[in-house]
């Protein structure tokens, strides 16, 4: 596999996603219990720091995009790399200070780093064959199920680090995690865009844009996401309403990161198989039946069970419209499509983690599972329409 350049860019860009994805799950077991903790007076707001972080990550995105096919990939992840710990040193220096507005900061500007990282997927895929692209995007997810491990018992060891500024060393930890995937980036090979290429600026966005596929695969993906993030977010909150401790939190959260990244050694080839419309289908299945799950109780059993089938959902899902995003655009075409694509993405997330926060203070646990159920349901109608729209071209 090493001497395969294609097979060893994906070995090390899955390695980096895990290094990514472990500081991301730590950010979302801890983002909202800092938040409450130096916010008490409104907890209703307690998850708006994931919405700053996710913020980050799509105001970053498009010009990330463009960036790198400046520059190249390697360049550019590495530099999201440096502005990680940047940011991971702001939010440790914001919680020693009790500052809720400067934690904020310190994990928007982490979101710049996730800007650069998410574009890994596509990396992979940059010089992989047709064939193989679905499997190499499904590969680098894969890296995704070691921070299944890593990230909550990073979170749960570091806790107290830098006590009594409780979470202090948690965000200090992060700092070791980009630095290491900047050491590893060294040694990723993608080539740069020849001159050429980076002149030919392909079709019209609004033309790319228009596309079914296109259309299908951007909202699946945002949908994916949204979702996710709308039940994901608060559930440190709920089951702390529910009387649960931080192990049960930190033992949910891996549940759920497994199931997002586990199925990744496999979505590929059943995308290769069967086409991604019916993977996304199955995905949209899968967080129904977790809103189900969370519906019919409050046990630690459900909530490890329904955040399990969330992450599965999302892996379908997601996968699933990664794929078919890599098959409407040229390479000329590819920075601008995809850093939209990943812009409306994180800006889904960002609306959702600001207001699970205060659906879940308000209203309750249940309607933040009832609210999943009309974004799955544009994804579904916009994918039956696809496939009956190409059904008659074809007929």
């Amino acid at each position: 596999m090493l001497n395969d350049p294609v097979k060893r860019n994906v070995l090390l860009l899955a390695v980096c996603q895990a290094l990514y994805i472990s500081g991301t799950t730590l950010m979302i077991v801890t983002a909202p219990l800092v938040g409450k903790m130096l916010l008490p007076e409104d907890p209703g707001w307690a998850t708006a720091p994931l919405f700053f972080h996710h913020g980050g990550v799509m105001s970053a995105t498009i010009p990330a995009s463009l960036l790198m096919r400046r520059i190249g990939r390697r360049p550019g992840f590495m530099l999201g790399a440096m502005i990680g710990c940047v940011g991971a040193l702001i939010a440790v220096e914001a919680i020693y200070q009790l500052s809720y507005w400067g934690f904020c900061l310190g994990v928007f500007v982490i979101g710049w780093f996730n800007g650069f990282a998410i574009f890994y997927r596509f990396a992979a895929a940059d010089t992989a064959t047709p064939e193989f692209r679905p499997k190499a995007i499904s590969l680098v997810l894969a890296g995704g199920l070691l921070a299944a491990i890593i990230g909550p018992e990073l979170a749960k060891h570091t806790l107290d680090w830098l006590a009594p500024a409780f979470y202090a060393g948690s965000y200090l930890s992060l700092v070791g995690l980009y630095a290491l995937s900047f050491c590893i980036l060294a040694f990723v090979r993608i080539p740069t865009l020849s001159a050429e290429e980076r002149r030919d600026t392909g079709r019209p966005l609004l033309e790319i844009l228009r596309q079914p596929a296109c259309i299908v695969a951007i909202l699946a993906a945002a949908a994916s996401y949204a979702t996710m993030s709308l039940v994901m977010s608060p559930t440190p909150l709920a089951m702390e309403a529910c009387g649960f401790g931080t192990d049960d939190t930190f033992t949910v959260m891996q549940a759920h990161v497994v199931g997002m990244y586990l199925p990744a050694f496999f979505t590929g080839h059943l995308v290769s198989r069967f086409g991604a419309r019916p993977i996304i289908l199955t995905g949209i299945a899968l967080i129904a039946v977790c809103a189900a799950v969370n519906l019919s109780g409050v046990e630690l059993m459900h909530f490890a069970v329904a955040l399990f089938l969330n992450g599965v959902g999302w892996n379908f899902m997601f996968v699933g419209s990664s794929s078919l995003l890599t098959e409407v655009h040229t390479p000329a075409e590819r920075a601008k499509l995809q850093g939209v694509n990943d812009f409306v993405v994180f800006g889904s997330i960002a609306v959702s983690s600001l207001f699970s926060g205060r659906i879940h203070h308000d209203l309750g646990w249940d309607w933040i599972n009832i609210g999943i159920l009309p974004m799955i349901a544009v994804s579904l109608l916009a994918t039956l329409v696809f496939a009956s729209s190409n059904r008659q071209r074809t007929a």
